[in-house]
């Protein structure tokens, strides 16, 4: 047997193995699933939003006066953050926003953490698969152009939180047939709203990154041009009741 000739084919097989795992993980978001073909946010915004919720997570976690008497989740789209679960009082609500207001790149922050005991596993179970239904209802919707990736999808409490770049027409198009799931309280569009003629995709940049403001239950930042949508709007879609 020619070793030579097998040692040429394995170093050959390799490298392509390599290569090919590493364009895998450059079309998937680094392995994290994120569609960033069809994503409006560019590809360094959505490396840029999970590192936030990476980090604001990880320093919620090191004060334990806080993680012990809370229980959090943190979700950014387009460094815009929300941050949902339980508090026990709050001031702890409060001093979670301001903690999570220091993570860098972050510019603006709702803070929809409501008081009390943390939710149970069997609530959280529930909320977990109310946000299933919720993505797969999206894919039903008939609307030119509409793609129901670009739709980042948070359950807290059966309250859905719905984030995004997209148009006012995507965006209602969404909650109403969300709404209309088996379970879901309400529907609270978090989205940032672009024109019909606004790029798919903004050129990438490194915007330096800045402390958002917590002054106000919606904290914002000082505003720049990376990514920026024409609007963004805080809306509650009111739920049919359901027997």
């Amino acid at each position: 047997m020619n070793f030579s000739v097998v040692r040429s084919f394995l170093t050959i097989f390799l490298s392509a193995s390599i290569l090919s795992g590493c364009a895998s993980a450059i079309i998937v978001g680094a392995g994290t699933g994120v569609n960033i073909v069809h994503d409006r946010r560019t590809a360094g915004t959505v490396i840029e939003d999970q590192t936030i919720e990476f980090k604001a997570s990880a320093r919620i976690r090191r004060h334990r006066d806080l993680s012990s008497h809370s229980h959090i989740n943190i979700t950014s789209y387009n460094r815009v953050v929300l941050i949902t679960g339980e508090a026990e009082t709050n001031e702890i609500r409060d001093r979670i926003a301001s903690v999570v207001s220091e993570t860098p790149s972050v510019r603006r922050i709702h803070n929809e953490i409501t008081i009390g005991l943390s939710a149970s596993t069997g609530s959280r179970l529930r909320d977990s698969w109310i946000t299933t239904k919720a993505k797969t209802s999206l894919f039903k919707i008939k609307k030119q152009g509409f793609d129901p990736t670009r739709i980042k999808i948070t359950t807290e409490n059966n309250t859905v939180y719905l984030m995004g770049l997209v148009t006012r027409e995507e965006g209602s198009a969404a909650a109403n047939r969300i709404k209309n799931l088996k379970g879901v309280k309400r529907v609270i569009k978090i989205f940032e709203y672009i024109s019909h003629n606004a790029q798919a995709k903004s050129h990438d940049s490194q915007p330096k990154p800045h402390t958002a403001n917590t002054s106000n239950s919606t904290h914002s930042a000082k505003q720049d041009s990376h990514n920026k949508p024409s609007s963004e709007s805080r809306e509650s879609t009111p739920v049919k009741s359901q027997q």
